[in-house]
């Protein structure tokens, strides 16, 4: 899976959760252990859904 796609997945979930653009509270490697749960996630559950995951990703994180 092409690691930009999924970061603007990921960045789209964070402007859903109310950050924007400039606030988003990443560095770059914090982009890629999410990228890699997200992956993760994938290949340990093939039957949910891409969106789901990076949302429940996204969630944890930012709850945590």
């Amino acid at each position: 899976m092409e690691e930009k796609w999924l970061r603007k997945l990921i960045r789209n979930c964070f402007l859903q959760y109310g950050y924007d653009n400039e606030s988003l509270p990443l560095n770059n490697e914090e982009w890629k252990q999410l990228c890699a749960k997200i992956l993760a996630k994938k290949t340990d559950d093939g039957d949910m859904d891409l969106y789901e995951i990076v949302h429940d990703v996204i969630y944890d994180y930012i709850t945590k």
